[in-house]
């Protein structure tokens, strides 16, 4: 089981029973019967859909029951309304990018897709991204891109209506974020990302927002689950400089 689930999984999987959580538990099943699939293990996945009471995981019913458990996880954490679940259906191909920028996105999707034999050499695949670039460069589809590509759902955390609805209360949030993280695996995008990661110093720079940042950098630094990061921005200037040393690779988008 530990070579198609990760440990983040089998936790959820163990806790879920333990609680009684049937919904979370069905979740991360049918994460680990993915799992499988895309490791090429056909045979055992079915095998796990069957035991499931489902074969049809593929198709559009199954998808939508994955959506449904997904969504009741984001409402169980109290995340509704600031964290959305997509399915993307788009790859890179879908995307007019430059050679280099092209090249590197594939690389971090091949590591991800070996990442078992990359771990079994002692290395860990690019997951914590920061894509930088102007607006309508590209950002946000390339995010989508990723997702589609590697079979996962695009889980858009919405920084504005965190920080506008809860001030006093967001890095409380972010941490039930990170925590979802851990519950189901998946490209999470952090959109507008100079919104909470703004210099500390900043002349406009107020006490909460500085709890923030050092709050985002201690979740990112210990985050230890299979989910993919992604934190794209249109002003890079702004952020922080202890930001860019918490992440895998940094993308810019001409």
């Amino acid at each position: 089981l530990q070579t198609m689930a990760s440990s983040a999984q089998l936790k959820a999987l163990l806790k879920s029973h333990f609680d009684g959580d049937k919904e979370l538990f069905l979740a991360v099943s049918q994460q680990i019967a993915s799992e499988a699939q895309r490791r090429g293990q056909s045979n055992l996945a079915k095998e796990l859909r069957d035991l499931l009471g489902s074969n049809q995981v593929g198709a559009p019913q199954g998808l939508q029951m994955t959506a449904t458990l997904i969504e009741r996880q984001i409402d169980g954490l109290q995340l509704g309304g600031l964290v959305g679940v997509t399915f993307p259906d788009i790859k890179l191909t879908d995307l007019v990018l430059d050679d280099g920028l092209r090249g590197r996105l594939e690389r971090v999707i091949w590591e991800q897709k070996q990442k078992e034999k990359l771990e079994n050499h002692g290395l860990d695949p690019r997951r914590k991204l920061l894509l930088v670039g102007a607006p309508r460069t590209g950002k946000t589809f390339a995010a989508s891109a990723l997702a589609g590509q590697l079979g996962l759902p695009l889980y858009t955390v919405m920084l504005d209506g965190l920080i506008t609805k809860f001030m006093g209360e967001t890095a409380a949030k972010l941490r039930l974020v990170f925590n979802l993280m851990a519950r189901t695996k998946g490209v999470f995008l952090f959109d507008e990302f100079d919104a909470i990661g703004s210099k500390r110093n900043a002349d406009n720079d107020v006490g909460e927002m500085r709890r923030v940042l050092n709050t985002f950098l201690v979740l990112l630094e210990q985050d230890q689950t299979f989910s993919l990061i992604v934190t794209a921005t249109n002003h890079p200037e702004l952020l922080d400089a202890a930001l860019f040393r918490r992440f895998d690779d940094l993308l810019e988008f001409p």
